[in-house]
């Protein structure tokens, strides 16, 4: 900007006349630079509402809010935002519905991974509950999603996987989207079951004991067989099976996680011989049998997947016929440890 606010602003308030305050900020907003990030879109709609505003008063509150916003930082205790400036982080989602039209597909995302989610879900989950160089952990690291975020925000990151042919894989991702963003992020990936993977060690790197968030996308049961391996959830029998194991990553992780904060848990259902199975629910149920609450169940959208790209009609068809409704969600479940 090619003016300094935090000097012009105060001088507004000893203008006594709401049209020599108008014409002042009218002279700002055309001496400030308008780029299109966020903190430029918070200033001149800041100023805009100074002078859209009837009244004298209104004008001044106005103003006090605004020198208030740049002067101040008003902290949360899960994030960096600044809660004075709140209304220039309108892309952070705070409703329970999230409708995501486009997958993120910039640098080394990708969703060749048949299974992985949309880099906008970890992106959300991190901004809102951790802060600069905390440590996020990744139980179903996978191709790396939630670790390239991670790089991307300057959090740390480790991540469990299980499958060695994925974390070879991963590897080279995540080393790749290292070099791009010439990130100083500490990051680890374990190989290891995180029903029972110990991660103590593994902490001394970080020169922590703990996490400060954790995001779990289990596979949704066995819709999508993720390897040959006897420990991957994907291959367990039964629903119950299913949940038990879960509920031992649950039991084996807690403890690595601070009170107060927070776990995600991505999921969605499953339609199995003409019955709809509440993978999320029951999946919730577990998690709430231990040392959490529940805090938000967020439902977000999916237009379409690779099992069903193209086959729009067909399945319209069978839903007709077998008197059921098409998936087009999954939830994000979330928690704060006790």
């Amino acid at each position: 900007m090619s003016i300094n606010l935090k000097s012009e602003l105060p001088k507004l308030l000893s203008l006594k006349r709401k049209a020599k305050i108008k014409d002042k900020v009218k002279h700002i907003m055309n001496a400030i630079e308008i780029n299109k990030d966020m903190h430029s879109r918070y200033i001149y709609n800041e100023l805009n509402q100074i002078l859209e505003s009837d009244s004298l008063n209104r004008k001044y509150y106005y103003i006090n809010r605004l020198i208030k916003s740049l002067t101040q930082f008003k902290k949360s205790k899960y994030n960096d935002l600044n809660l004075n400036q709140w209304k220039k982080y309108d892309d952070i989602i705070t409703d329970s519905l999230w409708i995501i039209d486009k997958r993120d597909k910039t640098g080394e995302h990708s969703a060749k991974y048949w299974g992985n989610f949309i880099p906008q879900i970890p992106n959300q989950l991190i901004r809102r509950f951790t802060k600069k160089n905390e440590l996020v952990l990744d139980t179903f690291l996978g191709s790396g999603t939630t670790m390239i975020e991670s790089i991307r925000l300057d959090r740390n990151c480790i991540g469990v996987e299980l499958n060695p042919e994925v974390i070879k894989k991963t590897e080279e991702i995540i080393k790749k989207e290292i070099k791009i963003n010439e990130s100083k992020s500490l990051i680890k990936i374990v190989k290891g079951d995180s029903k029972t993977v110990s991660l103590d060690k593994h902490l001394e790197k970080f020169k922590k004991k703990t996490v400060q968030l954790v995001i779990m996308h289990p596979p949704y049961w066995d819709i999508i067989k993720f390897s040959k391996y006897k420990k991957d959830l994907s291959n367990t029998v039964t629903i119950e099976h299913f949940l038990d194991d879960f509920g031992k990553i649950i039991d084996n992780i807690t403890h690595y996680l601070d009170s107060d904060r927070y776990l995600a848990v991505v999921i969605g259902d499953k339609y199995n011989k003409g019955e709809w199975i509440p993978i999320g629910f029951r999946v919730m149920n577990e998690v709430l049998k231990r040392n959490y609450k529940l805090k938000s169940v967020i439902v977000k959208n999916y237009e379409e997947t690779s099992s069903k790209k193209g086959q729009e009609n067909l399945w319209r068809y069978r839903a007709l016929v077998g008197g059921f409704y098409i998936f087009k969600h999954e939830y994000i479940l979330l928690f704060q440890k006790n």
